[in-house]
């Protein structure tokens, strides 16, 4: 789904059986869809189930060729706290927003948690890209899109426009 669509912006609900056959149906389904689209995450509402579940994964992604790995992970009904006061901005992308990129500036070490695929609890404490992938594709899963959160409105627009007029540098894969 694409920004303007109303259903981006809606909380997503708490999921109630880890364990239940749809829910490893979906995750299936999101790992394919970020694959395809050559993403860093993606949130069950931007695919149109509105439910806590959340994916992320880096390694080798050409639209983000100088980002540091990040493993591959499920969580679902996601949680988390800032643990510093550091923050800092990164252009970001998103599939619900193609062709686009905006500045975000986030808290840069935080501290989340969830369940996996299997009922496992996770807890990992992240920082830089890793904490801004988590953090992007949470605000999904309340309704919000990057664009929401960007300071100023002058450091958003079409990739390619970004480009020529040097505020990034090219992306391939978008």
């Amino acid at each position: 789904m694409r920004i303007g669509d109303p259903r981006l912006r809606e909380v997503a609900q708490p999921v109630e059986r880890v364990d239940a056959p749809e829910i490893s149906a979906l995750i299936d389904d999101m790992f394919d869809t970020m694959h395809a689209a050559n993403g860093a995450g993606l949130a069950a509402p931007q695919i149109g189930v509105p439910l806590r579940v959340m994916i992320f994964e880096v390694a080798n992604n050409p639209r983000y060729p100088n980002a540091d790995a990040v493993p591959a992970t499920v969580l679902i009904n996601p949680e988390y706290e800032i643990l510093s006061d550091e923050r800092a901005g990164d252009w970001e992308g998103c599939l619900s927003v193609p062709g686009m990129r905006g500045y975000v500036i986030r808290p840069q070490h935080i501290r989340y948690w969830g369940i996996d695929a299997n009922g496992n609890r996770i807890e990992r404490d992240v920082q830089g890209f890793h904490a801004t992938v988590f953090q992007h594709e949470q605000d999904h899963l309340d309704g919000i899109l990057y664009p929401d959160l960007i300071e100023d409105p002058t450091k958003f627009g079409f990739i390619e426009e970004l480009v020529a007029s040097g505020q990034i540098a090219a992306v391939t894969g978008e």
